[in-house]
């Protein structure tokens, strides 16, 4: 399940927990996507995953979800939380051209959240 995680008005956050299904980021990501994307010039975006690599990588929904954001154009900064060494999100991923995509452990999770913020350049 992916939850959403409350933060500041300039960005959009979410943690994945358990088993996530491409119905759970049809029906919880991409409409907040869809609303920051209208109202914004800019989105800035954290996705946490608190769930074992094989509930996300191995299943179809992380692909949907690569493919479903790939419909922004209008990003600005990426930031992905994750204790797996199997997501290196820092070295050839990625979904567009537009924005910096950054990956970050779990206990740097606060430095990933400013970052998003636009309140750290790293």
């Amino acid at each position: 399940m992916i939850h959403k995680i409350e933060t500041a008005k300039n960005l959009i956050a979410f943690r994945a927990l358990g088993q996530v299904t491409t119905a759970d980021f049809k029906s919880v990501v991409l409409p907040e996507l869809e609303g920051l994307s209208k109202e914004s010039n800019e989105i800035n975006f954290l996705f946490a995953l608190d769930t074992d690599v094989q509930n996300f990588t191995e299943n179809v929904w992380f692909k949907d979800a690569v493919l479903g954001l790939q419909q922004f154009e209008n990003w600005n900064r990426v930031a992905i939380v994750s204790d797996s060494d199997e997501m290196n999100f820092n070295g050839g991923f990625t979904f567009n051209t537009t924005g910096e995509l950054r990956g970050f452990k779990k206990l740097a999770f606060n430095k990933a959240l400013k970052w998003v913020e636009g309140d750290s350049i790293l």
